[in-house]
């Protein structure tokens, strides 16, 4: 089965995470990894992302980022496209790059872009490229150093994580780095991996398929927050599916929505829009003034236009007890 595109909602916090096919290194240079950031840095300026923490390492990257005025999907595409290419030509190399896709997990600010913010900068001192937290002050490739105060990305939005240490700048970069110190000790954090109900790896659509499992699932790894706010994510994440279908299906008019109904209930077209009070016909227009409306997002006004009727007498049928074959027609179109 394909993947669904994943959706999600502007100003909707996402740890971002991508690894070489693999394990092949993504990141050989320095001439790479000013590429990549250069990138990063353009589609902050455009107002496509706010980054808050992100780390380079030879073979996978982190990114914490805040998604602006397009979907995360359209600002990594932009990214990992354009990189991707450029990688290639710089080192005669052809295909892949990437294993599979990025990874993407939908975050609650609170506790999670604090503590994702840590585990991100963290990476280095993990991983042993860095040998101590001086040395992580000075590695270019992270975002710590720019929280610190010795980089500059302009592109970072440092302001964000420093507010949460104080209103003094010096004391809060003090008191931040305190923080970081903290975590060192903590080691690899599988419990910011996931949790919840629902992570957005293979997007938001594919959340609505957690609706019928929810009682036997406790947890799933796609989003990464507090019960109530993985409601609010399959609450928004149903409300995009259904705007998506009535998009999809409104490419129907409604001359061929009537055709279908007609075919299917036996009776002419015509007779759809006589104004005759049959019953046949009456529970006909029924289904057809509950299909256009309330499932296709037509107003009451186009389908009262197009039957010969008041505006009135479509939206009571319209409201009226959803009929049930109105939901098999749904699936013919």
């Amino acid at each position: 089965m394909p993947r669904q595109p994943r959706l999600d909602a502007p100003g909707t916090l996402h740890h971002v995470m991508g690894r070489g096919i693999e394990r092949t290194k993504i990141f050989q240079n320095k001439t790479d990894r000013d590429d990549f950031l250069n990138r990063l840095a353009e589609l902050c300026q455009a107002g496509h992302l706010i980054i808050y923490a992100w780390v380079l390492m030879d073979n996978h990257f982190h990114l914490l980022v805040r998604t602006g005025n397009q979907s995360i999907s359209t600002g990594m595409r932009k990214l990992l496209t354009g990189y991707v290419v450029n990688f290639n030509r710089r080192h005669k190399r052809y295909g892949h790059l990437f294993q599979n896709r990025y990874k993407s997990i939908i975050c609650e600010d609170d506790p999670y872009l604090l503590e994702l913010t840590r585990y991100i900068h963290l990476n280095p001192l993990r991983g042993g490229i860095v040998k101590s937290l001086r040395g992580l002050g000075n590695y270019p490739w992270s975002g710590h150093a720019v929280v610190m105060g010795k980089m500059k990305r302009e592109w970072q939005d440092t302001d964000a994580v420093i507010a949460y240490f104080g209103r003094r700048r010096g004391e809060a970069i003090k008191r931040y780095e305190e923080f970081i110190k903290e975590g060192i000790a903590q080691g690899r954090r599988d419990d910011l991996m996931g949790g919840g109900l629902a992570r957005s790896s293979g997007g938001w659509s594919q959340v609505l398929s957690l609706r019928s499992k929810e009682d036997k699932i406790a947890w799933d790894e796609r989003v990464l927050g507090s019960s109530e706010f993985v409601q609010s994510i399959l609450s928004e994440a149903g409300e995009k599916e259904k705007d998506n279908l009535r998009l999809s299906l409104k490419k129907h008019d409604l001359s061929s929505i009537a055709n279908r109904i007609s075919t299917g209930e036996g009776i002419e077209e015509a007779a759809l829009r006589s104004g005759n009070r049959r019953m046949e016909l009456v529970r006909s227009r029924k289904i057809f003034c509950q299909l256009a409306v309330k499932k296709l997002g037509y107003s009451g006004a186009e389908v009262a236009r197009y039957l010969g009727v008041t505006t009135s007498a479509v939206n009571r049928m319209a409201n009226a007890e959803l009929l049930p074959k109105v939901k098999r027609y749904i699936k013919l179109f």
